[in-house]
């Protein structure tokens, strides 16, 4: 296995577990990260010392606690369909992974890390996880996916809720909605119940864990409603409000939009 700049990586009896490390940024997902999970997923796929996977962030204060605003800031509409495509199709490769793979998530999962989550199969969040998708305050909407998994995880009208508001929601109540499977006290409880669960399936036919997967993804993939994210993510780029929505972030200050 590859040695990883924002990435940490061990395998142990089966149990992969993969480590966004950037605590400083608040494992923030820069073009490197994404590039990074993109090779180590697909990594897993024909390693057969691999029976599930873990994926987590560094520390205690965030899981990932979006995309890096200072990378996205600058978009044209032309990158911003190419950054939400790439996005797209790297968090596909988690989503589409052959084994099981399940989201620890510690403190902050908002916008890309909300995204990333929900590629996951899985999501245990521990009591401090705060789940979002608030890129309606940066003039911007979610393109790694946010649209379409969280409407399939909680439905139509609490997803309108989520992401029309950009509110924050807690771990209990993410799990009441179902977007969490699970709800445990701490970060070390939670990897426990993550690696309990990868050792049920272990002991399951790798072929039918594979086929599982691949139906229940079947079942709620709409290529055109993927495109049509990408292509709206693009149309905000454009805007004189993305502009200020990251600019008004940057500067910490609040953002005055104007509806162009």
């Amino acid at each position: 296995m590859s040695s990883y700049k924002n990435l940490l990586f061990e395998l142990k009896d089966g149990v992969a577990t993969v480590t966004i490390n950037r605590p400083e940024k608040l494992n923030a997902l820069n073009t490197v990260t994404v590039n990074e999970l993109k090779a180590v997923f697909q990594s897993m796929y024909d390693n057969k010392e691999v029976a599930g996977v873990i994926l987590t962030g560094s520390g205690e204060k965030s899981f990932v606690a979006g995309a890096d605003i200072s990378e996205i800031a600058a978009l044209t509409e032309l990158q911003g369909r190419k950054f939400a495509e790439y996005g797209q199709e790297v968090f596909a490769t988690i989503e589409q992974c052959n084994k099981p793979v399940i989201a620890v998530v510690n403190g902050f999962a908002l916008g890309g890390g909300c995204e990333l989550a929900m590629a996951c199969h899985i999501r245990i969040a521990t009591k401090s996880a705060k789940f979002g998708q608030p890129e309606v305050n940066l003039g911007i909407i979610p393109g790694y996916g946010g649209t379409q998994r969280l409407t399939q995880l909680v439905g139509k009208g609490r997803a309108f809720e989520i992401m029309l508001t950009g509110d924050i929601v807690n771990a209990e109540e993410a799990y009441r909605i179902g977007l969490a499977n699970h709800v445990q006290e701490t970060k070390i409880e939670a990897l426990n119940l993550a690696t309990e669960i990868i050792k049920k399936v272990q002991n399951k036919a790798p072929l039918a864990v594979g086929m599982v997967i691949d139906c229940v993804n079947a079942a709620t993939y709409s290529q055109s409603g993927y495109q049509t994210e990408a292509n709206a993510f693009a149309n905000c780029c454009k805007s004189e409000d993305f502009k200020e929505g990251t600019r008004a972030f940057l500067e910490k200050r609040p953002a005055r939009f104007t509806g162009k």
